[in-house]
């Protein structure tokens, strides 16, 4: 008889001390996230899709690409329109695809999946993900290898959403390390040139904005380590009125961070996802930020969540 496999596959447990979190080898996305029973991420059933891209390694681009059309040095190329409704390429190209493990001990995991040649993405690229659990938290290690001929321009971004323990969200305070927004149109959520600097509420982010009555799908940019910060690392915060919860923190080259309210979460209400981005929204397109990766060479950075207070 076959056995059943959970819409997101393989369930990959890691656990160190109270840590313990658990990776779906369907697109080697991260499902939930907790430290002596307190959750610090959002998790979802198993035998579901991911909602609202929960988890989710988004690779070789993050966000959008508009029309899925970009170019390759001169060189049209027309991606799937995975946000039909939209008309967009949406999230890159390993979402649903079945990454393989190439190790799994107590309280690691490594998943590697190949983007082959394409329609669309005519480069092949072989990406891994490692995520480790241990005294601090959970951290993430990404790296990208350019399997072809040719250089390619690429992006990545990571889709958790970060959860103070059991406070509600609307009782939360969101912190950003960002100092500037994209904005975008309500219709297709594809950016409004120019990048600008924060102003009015959004200024509020830098320091905490108290998240109930706030609604965003938007693109933050300008992140940066804080002068002072002995690891030089990009820090976001998720915290409840006692300043308990979750830091996300990223290598600088996460220079961007979309952040998205979610009015219903399953099983939750609301949520708030404070994605890390290297790049944003139709980047293929305007170029910012991209990652040039020429032939034979690997790019790698860091990201992960850790208890705060």
């Amino acid at each position: 008889m076959t056995e059943n496999i959970p819409a997101t596959g393989r369930q990959f447990e890691i656990v160190h001390g109270g840590a313990h979190a658990v990776i779906t080898e369907v697109g080697a996305g991260l499902r939930g996230f907790h430290v002596d029973g307190v959750p610090y991420s959002e998790s979802y059933e198993a035998d579901r899709l991911p909602p609202g891209g929960a988890g989710a390694v988004l690779v070789p681009w993050p966000n959008r690409v508009a029309d899925g059309r970009w170019e390759l040095e001169g060189e049209p190329q027309q991606l799937a329109l995975t946000e039909p409704e939209r008309r967009n390429a949406i999230h890159g190209l390993l979402r649903h695809t079945p990454w393989a493990v190439s190790e799994h001990t107590d309280s690691t995991v490594v998943l590697h999946a190949m983007i082959p040649a394409q329609p669309g993405w005519p480069v092949p690229l072989l990406t891994s993900v490692e995520y480790v659990v241990d005294e601090s938290g959970l951290g993430v290690h990404h790296t990208v290898e350019n399997l072809g001929s040719r250089a390619v321009p690429f992006g990545l971004g990571v889709h958790p959403y970060p959860r103070a323990g059991n406070a509600a969200t609307d009782d939360c305070t969101l912190r950003l390390a960002a100092s500037s927004v994209l904005p975008a149109d309500e219709e297709r959520m594809l950016p409004v040139p120019p990048e600008r600097e924060l102003e009015g509420a959004e200024v509020e982010l830098r320091g905490g904005r108290p998240l109930r009555g706030v609604w965003l799908d938007t693109a933050f940019g300008g992140a940066r380590p804080a002068p002072d910060d002995p690891r030089e690392l990009v820090r976001h915060s998720v915290t409840d009125s006692t300043g308990h919860g979750v830091e996300v923190w990223a290598d600088p080259v996460f220079g961007w961070v979309q952040v998205y309210t979610a009015g219903e979460f399953p099983g939750r209400g609301r949520a708030v996802a404070v994605e890390p981005m290297t790049c944003p929204p139709d980047a293929l397109n305007s170029g910012t930020d991209l990652i040039h990766l020429e032939p034979g060479r690997t790019w790698s950075a860091r990201w992960g969540l850790r208890p705060v207070g």
